[in-house]
């Protein structure tokens, strides 16, 4: 029998949504119904799969009223931000889906007389996307528009949190794309595990921690299929002394903070030279205090509620015990009114003299909190930076372009940014390393996960 799965909003503890778990039933018609569609899908002309996918996007866009408030309740976004989630996925979609022509065009090497030779791109078949609930829009889109242009057809799972995201995912796909290509299903984690481990689909894009990520790998062990695994982090940023110091503050802050601090990019730790570092940490504090931890559904809040409570309170038992080993928090969280034990309303926490034997800079907090640390030189930041088991993106922050770029070539991480963080472009591979994932998605490279590739070698004549 099928369980039942739940959304309790953060912003008042109330049960917001609940759907029945799909039944094996309905499982196997989903994807019976994916893989007959995928069939026709594959044949048809990259120019008509652009226009149901152009489609798609727009029937997502058009419901952007109804999903800003839905956002809210289900994870906590002020609705003041809520927008700015469907503006990115417009701008992932649209990218990749102009993108396609080029990126999914045969490979032709070089002429050879007699021959024919060129090397196409075969799309794998049901791609499954497992996608969470901090970013639900964006981090699905990443995976299910470029899996459409490339041929397959798609089975979303969205996290029990954001439930309606999945809703709407389907609504849109209904209005835009061909019957039985697309599917939301409701999956607990077990059903999750059956369908990855059955031979009835063909490449996993999961998001979410470490731990998920080790389930998928254990899910599709034999099955010799792809997996994209965007996992955990714990992004550092690095200020150097030439650092133009109101850019940087404002930069960070936002990159620390935006999204109650539950991005996977978002900035964890940071790591200021000494000759900068008294004014960068006050000037840090001061904006940080100006936020307003409130409702979401209130124009004034610029923090709200983190998802669930006990996200919370894992946060705040890590800036306990760093002020217990000796480390200074610069944000009285008794200022923000909501801040309470067991509530998932939580001040933003600022704290300095920290080091790499506190947990608050060493494993992934995914909160409103960050740690600022001095360092005396750029050797000292970009060891520190390194010395983590995640590898997602690094934030730099100078004026001398030269010196980004040489002290990039020195960060483990998928993504190096100078001067900005928390952000993705859609041109650009999204991927991480050590215990961030592994895949890409995203630019012309995240077409290679998607497809497989096939050569013809054909000799004229007789």
């Amino acid at each position: 029998m099928s369980g039942v799965l739940r959304c309790i909003s953060p912003v008042d503890g109330s049960v917001y949504l609940e759907r029945l778990v799909a039944s094996d039933g309905e499982i196997e018609r989903a994807l019976s119904a994916a893989r007959g569609a995928q069939r026709k899908w594959a044949l048809r002309p990259i120019a008509e799969r652009a226009r149901h996918c152009r489609a798609f996007v727009d029937a997502m866009a058009s419901m952007l009223d109804e999903i800003v408030p839905e956002l809210a309740w289900q994870m906590g976004r002020p609705v003041r931000h809520g927008a700015l989630e469907l503006g990115g996925f417009e701008e992932r979609s649209r990218w990749m889906i102009a993108a396609a022509d080029e990126a999914l065009a045969p490979i032709v090497p070089e002429p050879k007389a007699g021959f024919e030779r060129y090397v196409a791109r075969d799309p794998l078949g049901v791609v499954f996307v497992l996608a969470p609930w901090n970013y639900p829009y964006l981090t699905a889109v990443n995976s299910v528009v470029p899996a459409l242009m490339a041929g397959n057809a798609v089975l979303l799972k969205h996290s029990s949190q954001t439930l309606a995201v999945g809703d709407r995912f389907a609504r849109a796909a209904e209005a835009a794309l061909p019957p039985g290509l697309f599917a939301h299903l409701v999956l607990d984690h077990e059903r999750s595990a059956r369908i990855i481990s059955s031979r009835s689909i063909d490449q996993v894009n999961f998001t979410g921690s470490v731990a998920g990520g080790r389930a998928m790998e254990q899910a599709a062990a034999g099955r010799f299929i792809g997996l994209g695994l965007e996992l955990g982090g714990k992004d550092p940023a690095y200020v150097r002394p030439d650092a133009d110091l109101q850019q940087a503050v404002e930069g960070l802050v936002d990159g620390a903070f935006f999204n109650s601090g539950q991005s996977c990019c978002g900035i964890e730790r940071i790591y200021v030279h000494r000759d900068v570092y008294g004014n960068f940490v006050d000037d840090f504090a001061a904006l940080t205090r100006e936020y307003v931890l409130g409702n979401p559904l209130d124009e004034a809040t610029t923090l709200g509620p983190m998802a669930t409570a006990a996200g919370a309170d894992f946060a705040r038992r890590q800036v306990a015990e760093a002020l217990a080993a000796g480390a200074r928090s610069l944000v009285d969280a008794g200022d923000f009114e909501r801040d309470t034990a067991g509530s998932p309303y939580m001040a933003p926490q600022v704290v300095d003299r920290v080091d790499h034997g506190m947990a608050l800079m060493v494993e992934e907090s995914f909160a409103p909190v960050v740690g600022i640390m001095k360092v005396r030189s750029d050797d000292e930041a970009i060891e520190r930076m390194n010395h983590s088991p995640y590898g997602l993106t690094a934030s730099l922050w100078t004026r001398d372009l030269e010196a980004a770029r040489a002290l990039g070539r020195g960060l483990e991480a998928g993504t190096v940014y100078m001067n900005r963080c928390d952000y993705l472009d859609p041109a650009l591979a999204w991927t991480g390393v050590k215990d961030s994932g592994r895949g890409v998605t995203l630019s012309r490279v995240g077409y290679e996960t998607l497809t497989r590739p096939k050569s013809f070698h054909l000799k004229y004549g007789a």
